[in-house]
């Protein structure tokens, strides 16, 4: 049997696939600390990362790389979020980093993609935006009153849309109290007649953008029913409450600028939307004008009788037509009622009548015969029964010689029974009367 040897090529595309399709491996969160770390500007960067035991080779991209808020250095220990896969070209494994902080705030990094995570697969992230409304007329600014982030607001519309009404919420932007206080202005806010609502702060640490973060801020964003712009950060900050807002602005001057349009520009449009309105209308009204000139012109107008000339012809076939169907159905009935006159005078009455009496003669007859032997039938059967009660008659019994014994109208069936010295004897001819002199009963001679 000849063995199939592999290609080096072959093997390291088989375990990069096995690599790239393990679940374990796509995504992971790691800490360790920085070793063979050599900055190199606006490229990709390439350093190892090492605990006391073990040390994975490590790959961060220039995109990724740039996002970072801080400069790493030899020796930090940091927390890492990234991908486990193989390098096909040297056969090496090694860790391609796609988030990277300081440990020291990688607990509320950690709680961060955690919360992402449960809110993402409960879908609040998905839910319908809210459109904004193109002519706002009541703004609700939930942030500090003493920032530049209000005053940049302000400016904006102002500038753009003078014309809307602005109204600040004084937030607490950061600290314990700042989710709270963000939630209870949030439902100020819905109680009032608002079209807009922007809630934004300036930039900082994780720590300071934590309050943007709380899950009971992300649900008052996602069930208010203020259509909603977050400006929280700078732009490559990306809260929670960015991701459950209906729109999310880099700036503050950006967030107000998407509130509202330049009122300039849409006096000018409708200007010239009103513009090319009457020049339409009046288009149309030539257009009209003619077209009435032409049916003005038309022969309909001149002569209206034409209009139902194949109108009166048609009817006149129709009349036509009628007649013929009328005539042609009249003929037929006629004909068939002269058949019916027909058949009737060749079936006269008169046999059907003799038939019939002659069949009521027979069934008379029948009648007759069937009466007679009812009536033979019964007389024997009331002769049978005659003659079974004479058989069963005491007459009969008394006439050979058989009698019975009253006693005041009463049979005398036992000698216990006499309670008098006279009795009556019944024979089949008449009766005796006598006295008893003596009563021996049975057993006694």
């Amino acid at each position: 049997m000849t063995q199939e040897y592999l290609t080096v090529s072959a093997l390291n595309k088989y375990i990069k696939r096995k690599f790239d399709v393990d679940p374990y491996l796509e995504r992971i969160y790691l800490t360790g600390e920085i070793s063979n770390f050599r900055l190199r500007p606006n490229n990709h960067q390439y350093f190892s990362l090492k605990d006391e035991q073990s040390k994975i080779s490590a790959i961060m991209f220039k995109g990724a790389f740039q996002k970072l808020k801080f400069v790493p250095k030899e020796g930090m220990k940091v927390l890492v979020v990234g991908r486990v896969a193989l390098y096909e070209a040297s056969g090496m494994y090694q860790i391609y980093i796609e988030h990277m902080e300081p440990d020291g705030v990688g607990a509320l990094y950690q709680a961060l993609a955690e919360l992402k995570e449960k809110l993402n697969n409960e879908g609040l992230f998905s839910l319908p935006k809210k459109r904004l409304p193109r002519f706002p007329k009541r703004i609700a600014v939930l942030t500090s009153p003493s920032g530049a982030v209000i005053r940049d607001i302000i400016t904006t519309v102002k500038r753009r849309y003078p014309i809307a009404q602005l109204v600040l919420f004084p937030t607490v932007v950061q600290g314990d109290k700042a989710a709270e206080n963000i939630v209870k202005n949030i439902k100020q806010a819905e109680s009032g007649e608002f079209d807009t609502m922007i809630i934004g702060r300036g930039g900082g640490s994780i720590e300071d953008l934590w309050p943007f973060n709380e899950e009971v801020v992300a649900r008052a964003i996602a069930s208010s029913t203020i259509p909603t712009i977050s400006s929280v950060g700078h732009e490559t900050d990306i809260t929670i409450a960015d991701l459950v807002a209906d729109v999310r602005a880099a700036t503050p001057t950006a967030a107000a600028e998407l509130a509202v349009p330049v009122l300039s520009e849409e006096l000018l449009r409708l200007k010239e939307k009103q513009g090319r309105l009457e020049k339409a209308y009046l288009n149309q009204l030539e257009r009209k004008k003619e077209r009435y000139q032409r049916i003005m012109q038309s022969y309909i107008f001149r002569q209206p009788m034409r209009l139902y000339e194949a109108q009166s012809i048609q009817l006149d076939r129709l009349t036509q037509r009628l007649q013929q169907e009328t005539r042609l159905l009249v003929n037929q009935r006629e004909k068939k009622l002269l058949q019916a006159i027909s058949r009737f005078e060749k079936s006269t009455p008169l046999n059907r009548v003799k038939n019939t009496h002659q069949q009521l003669d027979y069934l008379i007859t029948r009648l007759k015969q069937q009466m007679s032997v009812f009536m033979e039938q019964k007389e024997q059967a009331m002769a049978h029964s005659i003659t079974s009660l004479d058989l069963l008659s005491p007459l009969k019994i008394m006439g050979r010689g058989y009698t019975y014994t009253t006693q005041n109208d009463q049979v005398i069936r036992s000698v216990d029974e006499l309670n008098e010295k006279n009795l009556t004897i019944h024979f089949v001819d008449g009766t005796v009367t006598t006295t008893i002199d003596k009563i021996i009963k049975k057993g006694e001679e």
